[in-house]
């Protein structure tokens, strides 16, 4: 692997500066960590802004916000649920719907700083090989975890859902959870590269299925500017959402990328030295449903 990609990102820096080839990325931690924040300052500092948790939760004493994934699963399993938490999963869905499903992915989830971690290292100090796990892999445990709820009637993912013991070890000591976390890194870094987050999460692939439609996207809208560097394949923890739109224009393929898996997560904008990538809508120069 050439130096280029297992550093990526230079020439971005050389270019617009460090923040400019960073700017998504700070972003996102950023709101990762302040998701946690919000959830962990009640029981923590006694500020209740958000009353519940990552399942169920009252923002501010007014908004409902609710789990739309959790509640597919109190469905199967044959319970029906409070009203205000059907209207909190619907507000929640309608929100991934608008910035795209898997938003969750890139910008909630505290696994993700995880796994990005063990792509970074496993990028940085060229580590090779590994099980490949087919991407359509998530929805067939997908699809298991609403067959365990309808046959248990109950929520048996819930027992071992990574998302979940991590917001529960947070508030009440993380103790075991630590494991938990090092295994997740350790079978990305070792085992199979993004394997869980891009080809085993059933919550991601749940979350991808409110993007079909999803109006916020990321668009090559200067992809004649491409130099064919990879350097967006190398960072994107979805690479195969990129080319119909980065090289589709001899096909009449719209710039705009389609793919459900897009985690509209900005590395791309970040580390193109060309500009070729910007945040856009689905309604700007597309004909063509990308790659999952």
């Amino acid at each position: 692997m050439s130096s280029v990609l297992l550093r990526p990102g230079v020439d971005a820096i050389a270019v617009k500066g460090w923040w400019s080839a960073h700017q998504w990325l700070l972003l996102r931690r950023i709101t990762q960590v302040s998701v946690l924040g919000l959830f962990l300052a009640g029981p923590l500092f006694g500020i209740w802004i958000i009353k519940g948790n990552i399942a169920s939760s009252l923002t501010l004493e007014v908004l409902p916000l609710s789990d739309p994934y959790l509640l597919s699963q109190s469905l199967f399993a044959g319970h029906w649920p409070e009203t205000t938490i059907v209207i909190g999963a619907l507000i929640i869905a309608a929100f991934y719907f608008l910035v795209g499903g898997r938003v969750y992915c890139g910008w909630v989830c505290p696994i993700n700083p995880v796994t990005d971690l063990a792509a970074w290292i496993r990028q940085r100090f060229d580590i090779k090989g590994g099980a490949r796990f087919p991407r359509q892999s998530r929805y067939w445990l997908l699809a298991m975890t609403f067959i365990t709820a309808s046959i248990s009637g109950s929520l048996l993912w819930e027992m071992v859902n990574p998302v979940t013991i991590v917001y529960r070890g947070l508030i009440f000591g993380m103790g075991m959870v630590w494991l938990l976390l090092l295994a997740i890194f350790l079978f990305d870094l070792l085992l199979s590269p993004r394997g869980w987050c891009s080809h085993l999460c059933p919550m991601g692939a749940f979350y991808s299925l409110l993007a079909r439609y999803t109006p916020l996207r990321v668009s090559a809208s200067k992809r004649e500017q491409c130099n064919d560097c990879m350097e967006c394949y190398a960072v994107c923890p979805e690479p195969q959402v990129i080319p119909p739109a980065l090289k589709g224009a001899e096909q009449g393929i719209g710039p705009v990328i389609t793919g459900i898996n897009c985690t509209n997560c900005g590395r791309c904008i970040d580390i193109c030295s060309k500009h070729v990538f910007q945040f856009s809508t689905r309604f700007t120069h597309t004909s063509y449903q990308g790659a999952i």
